[in-house]
């Protein structure tokens, strides 16, 4: 591989496992830290509520921006390994077909908690709606499937990278 290549491809791969560390970790520190010692903090579920609102405020842009980073440095690394390789194994493409379905996923969660199940949660609070416990749990349950989601593709990855290397 020549150095020009090897820059590329680094730098692609900095890229693409740094904005998906940088999702995994946010979600993993909301689901483990944040939301646990905001619900003993605030006794009130309104303040937590407000206080959820307020976090969460200017977050969606920000992931869909990771988003975007982790789906077009995957397709750079995509495209070097295949530069590289005459034919690439059956288990390969398999490994990085899955990925890419599991970061189609990933996205199509966020979207759904972004555009859809937020704004309901949202009016539920403002409203005080019986409608938002539900909706909260709801969210959890979601919030967890996006993070399992997340962190399958970061195995796939890194499985996929080790016979890509092979």
């Amino acid at each position: 591989m020549s150095e020009s290549l090897d820059l590329v491809r680094a730098t692609l791969a900095l890229v693409h496992v740094g904005a998906a560390a940088v999702w995994l970790g946010a979600m993993l520190y909301s689901l483990l830290v944040v939301q646990p010692r905001a619900a003993g903090f605030f006794r009130d579920a309104a303040e937590r509520e407000d206080f959820t609102v307020a976090l969460a405020a200017g977050a969606r842009w920000k992931v869909l921006a990771l988003c975007g980073a982790i789906a077009v440095s995957g397709a750079g690394l995509i495209g070097t390994e295949i530069s590289e390789r005459d034919d690439p194994t059956s288990l390969w493409l398999a490994l990085v077909g899955a990925k890419g379905a599991l970061l189609a996923v990933a996205i199509a969660l966020f979207v759904y908690v972004s555009w859809r199940l937020w704004p309901a949660r949202l009016l539920a609070h403002l409203t005080e709606s019986a409608e938002l416990a539900p909706l909260q749990r709801r969210f959890r349950r979601v919030a967890l499937a996006l993070t399992v989601t997340v962190s399958g593709g970061f195995v796939l990855g890194a499985v996929a990278d080790s016979i890509g290397s092979a």
